[in-house]
């Protein structure tokens, strides 16, 4: 991986370099730039600084990102609620809590490593050995139906429907307050937060396009039960849209802001329904997930 080489303009005179790094290179957060300070590989003016040194107008700083250490999954005997399953492709029920593929905090437990003990070699590489099989992902919170694909043929012809719109995903959610119109569509776009890397925000820098359509199921004190349809499948797409209408998601945890409900342990999100073309046999495939107990209990709590 290529050095990162910065050079302190007049205007950052004594400023940290924690802080000028952070906000100088994209791809890190100052935690990130701490640790790659204790570990040596940044200089500046060829020494090793401490976190809090303050520059000076005209240092030179090298940043070496090391190249991350390779990790593969390994299999689990995690039990799986497998809704289809054949040679290409299985459509899971996956519960909520449970990651989908392994990642930094999160190498085990995962819906990758159940699907490694129960698939074995049958499951496409397109995505890496951390993420073997995964078309897309529902969040660790949501609940419900992810496509998941035995081989590289499957795999692509799957993507290339997402891609083109043609897999339709719907989701049912209980959001914060009474939606004004029975139906409508959000149409804005998606990027990352301009302040907090780990979020994700309507903006117009560096975002992509993004559609929710939503439609109210029932209306109850304080909250709407909607099914949101997903145009395109951008990260905490719904999530964020919802927030962004003034109807957080009831339970989000990131996107909840003051109305966030604690007694949820997460958003009452499934994605309850998937619709695809198979990838061989041509054939139009439908399958829908029942609301799950947190849902169903959610929605009692709020009649």
């Amino acid at each position: 991986m290529n050095d990162i080489i910065l050079t302190v303009p007049e205007n950052a005179d004594n400023i940290r370099i924690d802080k000028f790094v952070t906000e100088n290179a994209d791809s890190l957060t100052r935690s990130a730039v701490q640790k790659l300070i204790e570990g040596n590989n940044i200089t500046v003016n060829g020494t090793f600084p401490s976190k809090n040194l303050k520059l000076k107008f005209g240092d030179e700083i090298i940043v070496n990102i090391p190249e991350p250490e390779p990790c593969e999954a390994m299999p689990e005997n995690i039990p799986l609620d497998i809704v289809f399953e054949d040679d290409d492709l299985l459509v899971v029920n996956k519960p909520r809590d449970m990651v989908v593929h392994p990642a930094t905090g999160n190498y085990s437990g995962t819906l990758v490593n159940a699907l490694l003990y129960h698939c074995g070699d049958s499951l496409s590489g397109i995505n890496g050995v951390l993420r073997p099989g995964i078309v897309h992902r529902i969040d660790k919170d949501t609940s419900g139906l992810l496509i998941v694909a035995k081989n590289d043929f499957s795999h692509n012809l799957l993507a290339e429907q997402i891609k083109e719109h043609s897999f339709t995903r719907k989701y049912q959610a209980v959001v914060v307050g009474n939606i004004k119109d029975d139906s409508g569509t959000i149409n804005a776009p998606i990027g990352r937060h301009p302040t907090d890397r780990k979020k994700m925000a309507v903006t117009q820098k560096n975002s992509r396009n993004a559609v929710t359509h939503y439609r109210v199921i029932a209306r109850y004190n304080g909250y709407t039960h909607v099914e949101l349809t997903l145009e395109t499948g951008r990260t905490h797409q719904i999530r964020v849209h919802m927030a962004y209408i003034g109807h957080p998601v009831a339970g989000d945890p990131v996107y909840g802001g003051k109305k966030y409900i604690t007694k949820l342990n997460g958003q009452c999100l499934h994605a309850y329904y998937i619709s695809f073309v198979h990838p061989r046999t041509n054939q139009t495939l439908s399958f829908s997930a029942p609301l799950p107990d947190y849902f169903k209990e959610f929605l009692k709590l709020i009649s």
